[in-house]
């Protein structure tokens, strides 16, 4: 399984888009996506990840690295995830007290209009 990315802003927000598996072969890539974004001055990300099949550590270190890249700005980094085995692994290693994780894009981005 290969990983997919797209890129698109709405409500002022970056949005990306994820498919696929986040993985030590392909968490390169969003990492890229991630760096480019925040370079580009955009400071308030949310991670569409409803398409993703399977996210292994690499993956989690990826998105805490963007985090702490967006907080640099005072920007923001939300994740969108309604899977629940994607979900269980937010909990056990509680990244669930870090990341805002919404069931919705439309959550996401009203969340980061109010913050």
């Amino acid at each position: 399984m290969d990983l997919s990315l797209s890129t698109r802003t709405e409500s002022g927000r970056s949005v990306v888009a994820v498919g696929g598996e986040i993985d030590v072969y392909t968490a390169p890539r969003l990492r890229d996506q991630l760096v480019e974004l925040v370079d580009s001055g955009h400071y308030h990300i949310v991670v569409d990840m409803r398409e993703v099949e399977f996210l292994d550590s690499t993956g989690l270190g990826v998105l805490v690295g963007g985090l702490k890249r967006v907080g640099q700005h005072d920007g923001s980094l939300r994740l969108v995830c309604n899977q629940e085995r994607i979900l269980k692994i937010f909990r056990i290693t509680g990244l669930t007290k870090v990341f805002p994780i919404h069931e919705t894009l439309e959550e996401a981005v009203a969340a980061t209009e109010m913050s």
